[in-house]
């Protein structure tokens, strides 16, 4: 923790000034929030992986293993899928952005749409469905750093440490500190889950043939789709239907994240997001390791129930490892839960900051956005680690709907950037209708609905309306009540081809918000 602390705070040394976005120690907004924009193609690569590899990777993805086996593989396709979507889109976004001194979804929603309000809504939603990560990331950290040093620390210590080092490299070096402590983090994950994935096999089973010739044999269904459990609530829901549905979903989903974007944005070149979606798959060849051991816990520590299932993983280390190198390996998982809720954080600083408080005059100055961005980023730290303590199950349960929910700002923020005559009215109309038919399937209990993940219709039912509505409705007009006359190169994403120059363009309207 100490030296995750260090090279968060080291990595902002001699950046001050140098994008002329705000002051402020380390440079100003876009330095803080986006790293300047100059990240390269290593940085970006070990910054977006440590988004996708949470604690998730080490507690859910074990426990999905062991609970439910093939399903979980959706992990990996989802995100193999949308490394190949992000490798046209992410240089899209990069290169909007970089064109009108934006940073981040809610600042290109306001610009193209030509409406500051829109961006603000869109930041006040993105904010509801991302507070459930930081919580979850905290609770994550906890239950890992209690059990692998076998309770000396406590679950509310835990809560704590992870909040208080986050917040701590996030507020004084921003985006840039969090790829710095990407590399520690990655170095151990690396290290620990390759040692893993041979040692646990040959400890307990003797090597891979005698494992899975025991899963084979006494555990079939989990090694096959819909997985081991049936019936309402149970896996037997989620067959290839559910499977695919949600490969596709959540691959359209992951490149309009906001953590995700705020990875493009941070980038030096669109080229070095290219290379990046190319070298991205090959990080999740680490997903299949927690899978494969979670299941292979079965035959170790059968029994596990409940959140107790989460823990498969940990039980084996903690039973057969010694205590040096459970600690090395919980430091692995703690890190792995410290930089994605970092990212979190900082989005949600930097959106409030630039589209909601900016609404203030006394915060809209780009001196004051980068210190509020920073406030907020307490604030959100703040109310997750409370909610932690008082509530656990609040933000738990919110958790169940935000990565379908995100999902209905694809038609508004990708189909916008590309189809002109997408109106403001069709796009809020079809994001109404897709989040309220997504709330309304996961609290009554209907997800998957026929097989299919509820978010994947509630995205159809937000498409057709955003469309219908375009088409039958009236043609768009600014927000001054006059036609919108901005040309399309204004208004619309391009791809930055090489070789045509638009590669390093500077922006054209710095810190413009439509």
């Amino acid at each position: 923790m100490v030296a995750t602390v260090a090279l968060g705070l080291l990595a902002v040394r001699g950046r001050g000034g140098r994008d002329g976005e705000g002051g402020g120690g380390g440079g100003g907004l876009a330095e803080w929030s986006v790293g300047g924009r100059s990240l390269g193609t290593v940085f970006i690569w070990v910054l977006m992986a440590g988004e996708g590899y949470t604690s998730f990777s080490y507690l859910g993805a074990a426990g999905w293993g062991y609970n439910y086996g093939a399903p979980v593989m959706y992990v990996v396709a989802y995100m193999s899928c949308g490394y190949a979507v992000g490798y046209v889109v992410g240089p899209m976004l990069w290169d909007y952005a970089r064109r009108h001194g934006l940073v981040g979804i809610a600042d290109m929603v306001a610009h193209r749409y030509g409406r500051p309000w829109l961006g603000a809504a869109v930041a006040v939603l993105a904010t509801v469905f991302l507070l459930p990560y930081i919580q979850l990331q905290i609770t994550g950290m906890g239950v890992v750093v209690s059990t692998v040093t076998y309770g000396a620390v406590s679950l509310e210590w835990a809560y704590f440490i992870a909040f208080a080092v986050t917040t701590g490299f996030v507020v004084v070096s921003g985006l840039r500190g969090s790829a710095w402590v990407s590399v520690l983090k990655d170095v151990l994950v690396i290290g620990t889950l390759g040692f893993l994935a041979v040692y646990v096999p040959l400890h307990y089973f003797g090597g891979y043939g005698e494992l899975f010739e025991r899963l084979t044999a006494e555990r079939p269904q989990w090694l096959t789709l819909p997985g081991a459990g049936s019936g309402a609530g149970g896996r037997g829901e989620l067959g290839v239907g559910w499977f695919a549905s949600t490969t596709v979903l959540n691959a359209l989903t992951v490149v309009i994240f906001p953590t995700t974007v705020a990875g493009y944005l941070g980038a030096r070149s669109a080229d070095a997001l290219r290379r990046n979606a190319i070298l991205l798959p090959a990080y999740n060849v680490l997903l299949f390791v927690p899978m494969l051991l979670g299941m292979a816990a079965l035959f170790v520590v059968p029994g596990l129930t409940g959140a107790e299932s989460n823990l498969a993983l940990f039980k084996l280390v903690v039973d057969s490892l010694p205590a040096w190198a459970v600690g090395v390996i919980g430091v692995a998982a703690a890190l792995s839960s410290i930089v994605p809720m970092a990212v979190f954080m900082l989005v949600i600083g930097t959106m409030w900051g630039r589209s909601v408080l900016s609404f203030l005059p006394r915060w809209s100055s780009g001196e004051r956005q980068k210190l509020a961005s920073q406030a907020v980023v307490v604030v959100a730290g703040t109310i997750a680690l409370v909610m932690t303590y008082v509530a656990p199950n609040t933000l738990v349960r919110l958790s169940l709907v935000s990565y379908e929910g995100m999902a209905q700002l694809v038609p508004m923020l990708l189909l916008g950037l590309v189809w002109r005559r997408l109106t403001t009215v069709a796009a809020v109309c079809g994001l109404a209708a897709g989040v309220a038919v997504v709330c309304g399937l996961v609290f009554t209990g209907n997800d998957p609905v026929w097989g299919v993940n509820a978010g994947m219709i509630a995205l159809v039912v937000n498409l057709t309306i955003a469309l219908t509505v375009t088409w039958l409705g009236p043609r768009e007009r600014a927000g001054s009540g006059g036609p919108d006359r901005r040309p399309d190169g204004d208004v619309l994403a391009r791809d930055p081809l090489p070789g045509t120059g638009d590669q390093n363009e500077a922006p054209s309207v710095v810190g413009a918000q439509g």
